[in-house]
């Protein structure tokens, strides 16, 4: 009987009830709510869902992410040599792969003046830089945080990656990630506010066509361009130019499926689950976090409103030939900020299609973003 009892008592305290701190309690909440976005409402689901998943498992079961170096055995928990991948900037760099293979740079190609749009939306990452600093975090710190401004997650976790903010990862990619699946709520308010009727209904000429030289040469050159300019970059922007020439060179239609569509979603399931199983309750619920989850906010914000404000001055230099709304597409949230200057234009005329218009700011906002972090990286002296 003894022994019954004593087994029994055993197989209780094993369970997750005994070990469970109200911090975890309260991340399984916010776990659920972010399954909730991401099924019911859609927000982003292919990355919030994976995420709030490895967030619920974490706070259930903390060794899932328990490092080799910790262990008795000298084995890791499952989800930590996922983490690795990230840590190592692999993951990050890969999906930029299938995003170049799944992207058209034509609208880009098309109207160059697109780039300084996107280069306009990045204000939000500086902003939020030095708003950081100004809050107590040092300057790796900070530079890891204000990539959350260019709506643009691989990036973030890459940057945290590569400048040792590993601690700060996980509030960084759900921040980064929620605001990205946030931009139809968060951004039309601000398009609405700053531009006028008339400048909602502008209608742009059609964009010219792009030949298939201009495209197979467009992702070579900016490789060699950027690359050149700052070295550091290379990572993400060579991995983006990479996929789309594989999609825009046409003759190796294998690799451009396997980039966008396999391997992609292997990725974003091993990348989605770790990065969440970075939220246990003991490194998400301090101040720090909550000033990260505002930093995010006020630097996506800052993005979108000097995006609209530079395309209102490019409205007023070409006498009304360009409408202001495609100036928020400069944040990297591809193609979601594009689709939203399409909706918020439309609203006002609904005759009036921007979305391709908006795709040239908006492709031009990820390089921005991966420049902006290359910047950091040159800063800091981290290659």
């Amino acid at each position: 009987m003894e022994y019954i009892t004593s087994t029994l008592d055993n197989l209780l305290h094993q369970t997750a009830f005994f070990n469970l701190t109200v911090g975890n309690y309260v991340m399984i909440g916010f776990a659920c709510f972010f399954l909730y976005l991401a099924i019911r409402h859609e927000f982003e689901p292919l990355l919030l869902l994976p995420i709030a998943f490895g967030m619920l498992l974490v706070n259930i079961y903390p060794d899932i992410m328990r490092h080799a170096e910790d262990s008795a055995n000298g084995v890791g928990g499952l989800l930590y040599y996922f983490y690795i991948l990230d840590e190592y900037a692999i993951l990050p760099s890969l999906i930029f792969m299938g995003v170049g293979a799944m992207t058209d740079f034509g609208p880009l190609i098309a109207n160059p003046k697109s780039f300084l749009l996107g280069a306009a939306a990045q204000f939000g990452i500086f902003a939020a830089y030095f708003g950081a600093i100004g809050l107590g975090f040092n300057g790796m710190a900070a530079a890891a945080i204000s990539i959350i401004g260019g709506a643009d997650g691989p990036t973030s976790i890459f940057l945290a990656g590569k400048l040792g903010q590993t601690g700060l990862m996980g509030p960084i990619a759900v921040a980064a990630y929620s605001y990205m699946a946030l931009v139809p709520i968060i951004q039309p308010p601000f398009m609405k506010l700053l531009t006028t009727e008339k400048e909602r209904k502008i209608k742009m000429a059609q964009l010219r066509p792009v030949s298939k030289l201009e495209r197979i040469l467009f992702p070579i050159v900016v490789t060699i361009v950027v690359s050149l300019i700052l070295p550091t970059t290379a990572p993400l922007v060579g991995m983006l130019m990479l996929g789309n020439l594989f999609k825009e060179s046409g003759v190796v239609r294998q690799l451009t499926e396997t980039a966008s569509n396999a391997m992609m979603y292997i990725v974003v399931i091993l990348l989605g689950t770790s990065v969440g199983a970075t939220t246990s309750a003991e490194a998400f619920l301090n101040w720090d976090t909550i000033k990260i989850v505002f930093l995010g906010l006020a630097a996506f914000i800052f993005g979108t409103v000097a995006g609209v404000i530079f395309g209102k001055l490019m409205c007023l230099i070409t006498h009304g030939k360009v409408n202001p709304l495609i100036g928020s597409a400069g944040v990297s949230a591809v193609p979601m900020a594009a689709r939203v200057s399409q909706k918020v234009g439309a609203e006002a005329d609904p005759t009036n299609f921007l979305l391709m218009h908006a795709m040239g700011p908006n492709v031009a906002g990820v390089i921005g973003t991966a420049v902006a972090a290359g910047t950091f990286m040159a800063i800091y002296g981290v290659f």
